[in-house]
């Protein structure tokens, strides 16, 4: 069965296994999948992504990021907002602020997947993919 929307899955299941109080999760690959698992990684709020080739089969392999124990949760909430029936795009002007600017913005650039504070400062606008906070 195909999919329709693999970025959504993805969000999806790190919300659950974060939910869930998983240590790991793993995804399906891809070259967009992985850039937004870096952004996350970047932006602190996981602890590492690993890609696992299993034969022809690659899957992103994603270390969630928790307080002190395990009910403090690093990731409060994440959203996709651009989808594939209603694609969101902002400029540069109107690219997103979230939790006026204590959450991430993860944009679709053509400079590649980039936050929002890094579109603003490659002055570039894009699709706005999701929302972490």
């Amino acid at each position: 069965m195909t999919m329709s929307d693999p970025i959504a899955d993805m969000l999806t299941r790190i919300r659950n296994a974060n939910t869930a109080k998983h240590d790991t999760v793993d995804v399906p690959a891809s070259k967009m999948k992985l850039a937004i698992a870096n952004i996350l990684l970047d932006e602190g709020y996981i602890k590492a992504v690993d890609v696992v080739e299993d034969g022809t089969v690659k899957t992103i392999h994603i270390t969630l990021k928790y307080g002190r124990d395990k009910n403090e949760k690093i990731i409060t909430g994440i959203k996709r907002i651009s989808k594939p029936g209603l694609r969101i795009y902002a400029d540069v002007e109107n690219l997103p602020k979230v939790l006026n600017g204590l959450g991430v913005a993860i944009i679709s650039t053509n400079k590649g997947v980039l936050t929002d504070k890094q579109a603003r400062k490659e002055n570039v606008g894009g699709e706005v993919l999701a929302f972490v906070w």
